[in-house]
């Protein structure tokens, strides 16, 4: 069981905190470095490990970035979000499982930099490793393309997030008043790339194109930098999402149990 404690409270918000370094710098540097955003997440990476202290900003997000996961994880199995077991439901659990699994993949690459002084072992993303060890087993196949289309209905949800802004129902009131317009835009630029990371997942998967055509959140910018102005604008989102974040880290109601012990509640 999931408890709200003290020390629970902290790792969710060092989880978002995490997030905002994260996207505010893929933001910046697809809308500044069109080489770096080349390579992908990597280039994310290696971003970051160029700043000052940067090895120390990269052993934050490892620990962030898991931190992170682990509250998506935990969304999934024990319903801390109380989104229901009704097919919405599941819907939005099964979206954040597969969330897990991508700020998982983030933070491997995190740590494959900040454990290496930016030289990670081979050339590959964590994802595309662990897509490529999916596939090698039986139904692999499988895992992998219904993991796609857990990722596709997660992009759905964020244009759905984007538009409803029903992601303020959990944050406190004392946010600032721009709070709903940089998740909009955030959320919508997500559900861009949650598009192109679940079609990717789902080709590998059930369309037998690979492992290698795997991407992660920084593989998917990348590959939209042809489109121009859409390309600008997940840019810029993603930008602000990363500002979002940060107000997230402060401001978001972190669950807490019921007096029952298995319902949980958000605080008004």
């Amino acid at each position: 069981m999931v408890d709200k404690s003290e020390q629970f409270n902290w790792l969710v918000r060092v989880g978002y905190f995490s997030r905002a370094i994260f996207y505010s710098v893929l933001g910046f540097i697809a809308l500044t470095s069109a080489g770096k955003i080349a390579q992908g997440t990597n280039g994310v990476f290696q971003a970051i490990d160029d700043f000052p202290a940067g090895t120390v900003i990269l052993w934050i997000l490892v620990i962030g970035l898991t931190a992170y996961a682990l509250f998506r994880f935990a969304s999934l199995f024990f319903d801390i979000e109380n989104n229901g077991s009704d097919k919405k439901g599941w819907a939005k659990r099964l979206g954040h499982g597969g969330s897990g699994i991508g700020h998982l993949a983030l933070a491997y690459s995190a740590y494959k930099f900040a454990s290496s002084a930016g030289t990670p072992a081979g050339s590959g993303d964590g994802a595309q490793e662990a897509a490529s060890g999916i596939l090698s087993v039986s139904l692999g196949g499988v895992v992998l393309g219904l993991l796609g289309i857990a990722f596709l209905v997660t992009g759905i949800f964020q244009f759905k997030k984007a538009y409803t802004g029903e992601f303020m129902h959990r944050i406190s009131s004392r946010a600032p008043d721009a709070s709903r317009w940089l998740g909009s835009a955030g959320f919508a630029a997500r559900g861009v790339v949650y598009l192109v990371i679940g079609w990717s997942l789902f080709q590998a998967g059930f369309m037998s194109q690979g492992s290698d055509e795997v991407k992660t959140l920084g593989d998917a910018v990348a590959s939209l930098a042809g489109t121009g102005f859409i390309f600008t604008l997940v840019a810029f989102g993603l930008l602000l999402f990363g500002i979002f974040s940060l107000v997230l880290a402060r401001y978001r109601i972190i669950p807490e149990m019921s007096s029952s012990g298995k319902v949980p509640s958000f605080r008004a």
